[in-house]
């Protein structure tokens, strides 16, 4: 049996600790300033070296940024955007042992009204972003979230390249490149001050309407990342530009991996977390930081002085609990301390992932999804997909009971304690009122047909979103007019169905 009075200190050992080199692991001589990952110690110049390195190398291995193309950099002011930045800098400077062939272009989304900022607190963040810009000497714009209320419903078209860019295309354009004046080609724009952007209160206010709308923070993240999307996509259209760069880190893709899994975006995974993004055609999204940690760039922010602003966002001193996506980023930053691989395996196994629909005219067949504009993965027609299983469940609990008896004298509304007609007009006069404008704009079962028919032009997720939101018609009209147009050409289609040509005949032909 234990005794008190025995003492068992003596026969317990502490276990050593991993010792960690004091020289570089790669020049082996100079004294290790960082350690990365266990046993990775680095200097300085040679961590430098590195980071420069991957990142270059992440561009020049997958060969889709042409020379003298205009590449627009999305920074949001935060650390990994903000590192991206300081890359594309160095990269054009006139000591760099490669330098990079495009021309850059700044854009940052002030979404200072969605988190509920004030006007002065907007112009403070806007004022530090625009130092950080000045210095770069690229051509920025700050535009803020309220104008994706205006925005024409062309944002939501695919439109297709002109011609597919092969690798010998690209060797093409690289000859051609160097053998002509390669500094007319990276001519510099002059700088664009937009810190005098006159933002209306009508505007802030219908863009909160819109967030407010949405009942969960889950669904607000994803419809405030929907709308700053789109909004990227149309200035990069109109300003001229083809590629549009993002900032997104292997940590930040690794929360997003699995968070797409939890609200159903296991379909989209390809294109959300890997290097190129071609939903939109034209304007193709390129994640060049992808193979960073969020470890790695802290580090080098803080060794090589990278500015960078801190910007609040809807998750801000919220609990862990507050939305999946908050919850995940915690999940796997806790499990990432005590397993330093967490990150990477899970990043690698994002890189094996392949879209159903890869080119233009699959896309087409498979058609897109309004707000996400990527591959529409509800027109499931397996009787035994688990799609199917969710429509069914919720027609069967949204169905009345035969066996109801009503009260005699009293609507089937009323019967069921419920303020929604079910299967009658909403006037009071009958049948010949509904859908006249002096009865409050029409029959409320039309109102919820039409609710049916967005989310028939929507994805999985996106369905989750949309019955996340209080009213669809908050939406902006942009949206709203295409999701029209979209459903006038799916009744034309119906109706000329019989003297079209499907895939069969077309290649019988």
């Amino acid at each position: 049996m234990c005794q008190v009075e025995e003492e068992y200190n003596d026969q317990l050992e502490r276990a050593p600790l991993p010792s960690v080199s004091k020289k570089c692991v790669k020049c082996r001589e100079g004294a290790a300033a960082v350690v990365i990952r266990a046993g990775d110690p680095y200097c300085r110049e040679c961590f430098k070296e590195y980071f420069i390195h991957k990142f270059r190398a992440m561009l020049g291995k997958n060969r889709l940024i042409f020379p003298g193309e205009k590449v627009l950099l999305a920074v949001s002011g935060g650390p990994s955007s903000c590192s991206m930045l300081g890359q594309v800098q160095e990269g054009l400077s006139l000591n760099a042992h490669k330098k990079l062939r495009f021309i850059p272009g700044i854009v940052y989304i002030d979404e200072g009204g969605a988190v509920g900022q004030s006007a002065g607190d907007r112009q403070t963040k806007v004022a530090e972003l625009q130092s950080v810009f000045k210095a770069t000497g690229f051509p920025y714009r700050i535009v803020p979230l309220e104008q994706v209320l205006h925005l024409p419903s062309s944002v939501l078209e695919t439109v297709p390249l002109p011609s597919a860019q092969l690798a010998d295309t690209y060797k093409a354009a690289v000859g051609h490149f160097i053998h002509t004046d390669a500094s007319s080609g990276l001519s510099t724009e002059t700088q664009t001050d937009t810190s005098a952007l006159h933002i209306q209160d009508s505007d802030t206010h219908a863009l909160q309407r819109v967030l407010a709308s949405a009942k969960t923070l889950t669904a607000k993240e994803d419809l405030l990342h929907t709308l700053r999307q789109h909004l990227l996509v149309h200035t990069a259209r109109t300003e001229g530009y083809s590629k549009l760069m993002m900032g997104e880190s292997c940590t930040r893709l690794a929360v997003k991996l699995l968070t797409s899994i939890s609200v159903g975006r296991g379909a989209q995974l390809a294109e959300d977390t890997g290097f190129s993004d071609s939903r939109y055609g034209d304007v193709i999204t390129v994640r060049p930081m992808r193979d960073y940690s969020a470890k790695e760039i802290a580090f080098y922010n803080h060794m090589f002085h990278v500015p960078s602003v801190f910007i609040p966002s809807l998750d801000t001193k919220a609990v862990d609990k507050a939305s999946i996506q908050r919850l995940t980023e915690t999940f796997v930053t806790k499990l990432q301390a005590d397993f330093p691989s967490t990150v990477s395996t899970i990043y690698r196994t994002s890189e094996k992932l392949q879209s159903a629909c890869r080119s233009s005219s699959a896309a087409d067949r498979c058609h897109s999804c309004l707000l996400c504009m990527s591959a529409l993965d509800s027109n499931i027609e397996t009787a035994a997909s688990a799609l199917q299983a969710t429509q069914i469940s919720e027609k069967l609990s949204q169905n009345t009971s035969p066996s109801t008896t009503l009260s005699p004298g009293r609507s089937p509304p009323e019967a069921l304690g419920s303020d929604e007609p079910t299967g009658q007009c909403c006037s009071s006069g009958g049948g010949e009122d509904c859908g006249k404008t002096g009865s409050g704009g029409g029959c409320c079962s039309t109102k919820k047909a039409d609710t049916c028919d967005l989310k028939s032009l929507l994805c999985y997720s996106c369905r989750l979103t949309i019955k996340d939101m209080a009213s669809v018609e908050l939406l902006p009209d942009y949206i709203l007019s295409e999701a029209q147009r979209r459903q006038r050409r799916s009744h034309m289609r119906e109706e000329i169905g019989e003297f079209l040509l499907d895939e069969a005949d077309e290649a019988n032909l």
